[in-house]
Parts: C-alpha cells; sequence; structure tokens
C-alpha cells in the first residue's frame, strides 16, 4: 500500500494541548499488522507504540498515555473486552477503536455496548484506520472551540466545551468521549429535529455503512444518564430523527 497516495491531501493537523504530536497505542497480536499500522500513523506525524497481547497493552496504556487506542478483540491472553475495561479504570475517557474479525457482527455489538467509541472489521485499508482514528481524536485532543463562550445551556442540563463537564439540576453527569460528542451536537442544535444521517455525519464523521443503529445505541446510553429519574429532554421524532428540548 502507498502510504504517501493515501494521505495526499493532508487533513487539519492534530496536537494535544501543550503542541506534542497524539499517541496511538495499537494492540494487536499480528506483528506484521502492527508494523503495518505504525507506520501509517507515524506517517500522519502521530507518536505510536505497539503492544502484542492484553497485559502489555494495559501497562502501556498507562506508562504512554495513548489519545486513542486500535485494539484487536482477540488477543492470545484476554479479550479486547476485557482490555478496555482494565483501561477504562486508568483512564474512562480514552477512545477506542476496536478491530473486529470480519463478519462478526457479535463482536461489534458486544464491543459497542462495553463502551467502545468505533470499529472496523479486518480485512481493512489503512486509510480507514487512519480517518476513524483521527475522528475519534478530533474530540479528545484538539482545543478548538467554534464558540467563545464554552459553556453550553439547554434548560437545567449544561455542558462545559473545555472542562468536559456536564450537570443536569446540578447533579455531575460521567460521559464517555462519543457520548460527549452526541450531546455537544444535541445541545448546540436545541428544538431542531435531527435525522440518523446527519448525527452519523457530524458525531461520526464518516459514513457507517448503513449502521445507523449505532445513533439508536447511544441516543439510549445518553437517556440513562441524563434522563434516568428525571422528566426526559431527548425526544424521538419517528421516521425522522431526535430532539433536545428542555424539560416542560
Amino acid at each position: 500500500m502507498n502510504l504517501k497516495s493515501a494521505n495526499s491531501v493532508k487533513p487539519q493537523k492534530l496536537e494535544r494541548p501543550d503542541g506534542t504530536p497524539p499517541r496511538v497505542l495499537v494492540v494487536d497480536d499480528e506483528h506484521n499488522l502492527t508494523e503495518l499500522l505504525g507506520m501509517a500513523l507515524r506517517y500522519e506525524g502521530w507518536e505510536v507504540r505497539a503492544a502484542g497481547s492484553g497485559m502489555a497493552a494495559v501497562r502501556a496504556a498507562r506508562e504512554f498515555e495513548p489519545d486513542a487506542v486500535a485494539l484487536d478483540m482477540m488477543l492470545p491472553d484476554m479479550d479486547g473486552l476485557e482490555v478496555l475495561r482494565r483501561m477504562r479504570e486508568h483512564n474512562d475517557r480514552i477512545p477506542v477503536l476496536f478491530l473486529t474479525a470480519r463478519d462478526a457482527v457479535e463482536d461489534r455489538i458486544a464491543g459497542l455496548t462495553a463502551g467502545g467509541d468505533d470499529y472496523v472489521t479486518k480485512p481493512f485499508s489503512l486509510e480507514e484506520v487512519v480517518a476513524r482514528l483521527r475522528a475519534l481524536m478530533r474530540r479528545t485532543v484538539l482545543v478548538a472551540q467554534e464558540e467563545d463562550d464554552s459553556m453550553l445551556v439547554v434548560g437545567d442540563l449544561t455542558l462545559d466545551e473545555d472542562s468536559h463537564e456536564v450537570t443536569r439540576g446540578g447533579d455531575p453527569i460521567q460521559l464517555t468521549a462519543t457520548e460527549f460528542e452526541l450531546l455537544r451536537y444535541l445541545m448546540r442544535n436545541p428544538k431542531r429535529v435531527l435525522s440518523k444521517a446527519q448525527i452519523l455525519d457530524r458525531v461520526w464523521n464518516y459514513d457507517f455503512g448503513g449502521q445507523a443503529n449505532v445513533v439508536e445505541l447511544y441516543i439510549s446510553y445518553l437517556r440513562k444518564k441524563i434522563d434516568a429519574g428525571r422528566e426526559p429532554m431527548i425526544h424521538t421524532m419517528r421516521g425522522v430523527g431526535y430532539v433536545l428540548k428542555p424539560a416542560s
């Protein structure tokens, strides 16, 4: 694969808030695959570390403090879901891109349900992995605000785009990176009905290959955290999409 031609049009450069390159941890027991992925990611200017087992990945996540992880679902010592759980004990917001076996639908559903942010199926293109990692890190690495005021407020729900703190009625709410991005998009468009296609394009930054049910999945996650035990703010407009509005 020609890495240069695959990235001939360079997108916006990503960097951490301190100006250093983003860090990506690649976890797979296929050495050739991690080498190839590492080459593609380093071409982007990112710092890369590889791990070939679950235990090595957990240690690397704590030492390396990556901004995103490309994580194989099947590892020799433990599965990817257990690796994710242990990583999230140390950093509960680290974005994770699962690498799954071809057509393993149950792996994809399990990965997303367990808190993974995205997935690609093997065999995959390097361009696809780079694009999806870039989309994940854009939410957490770049500190680029579109508005001067970093605080979004809808009814008794508040979201601070700088600190990533979310509260409703003064009660703190813990969100994953993807949940935060989805809620931010809804709060930037209060009382506006957003279609699944619009949400996929804005939150996931690419065509999800018809897997629009991922929107339903993450909307359900948000509802459990935002609306549980309270008057609902997130509403479904059947056949149209979703809308967030202040509780009446």
